[in-house]
């Protein structure tokens, strides 16, 4: 019985991880064509580049639930950095605003 709860709870944590992991492909993409569209404006760069740096984060800690191998340690550094250097970008440009 124990056997049939571990194997249901893993077959639904699975579907779960293959939707999260659809979403966090969209809203990556999403994210970049904010970015794009960020306009000129410090203010509204600014704007954009902390929602990045809070979807980077969300992202991050789908691709780390849910992946593995070599896939995750792609996507994990991919986003992760992005966090980086979206955050150093607004901590030096964006005192203020």
């Amino acid at each position: 019985m124990a056997m049939i709860a571990a194997t249901t709870a893993r077959a639904e944590g699975d579907a779960a991880c293959a939707r999260d992991v659809l979403v966090a492909n969209s809203m990556q993409r999403q994210a970049g064509e904010q970015l794009e569209s960020a306009g000129d404006d410090q203010a509204s760069q600014c704007r954009v580049w902390r929602r990045h740096i809070d979807t980077m984060r969300r992202i991050a800690g789908v691709y780390g639930r849910c992946l593995s191998g070599p896939e995750r340690k792609e996507k994990l550094a991919q986003s992760q950095g992005q966090e980086t250097e979206f955050g150093a970008l607004v901590r030096s440009r964006c005192k203020g605003l």
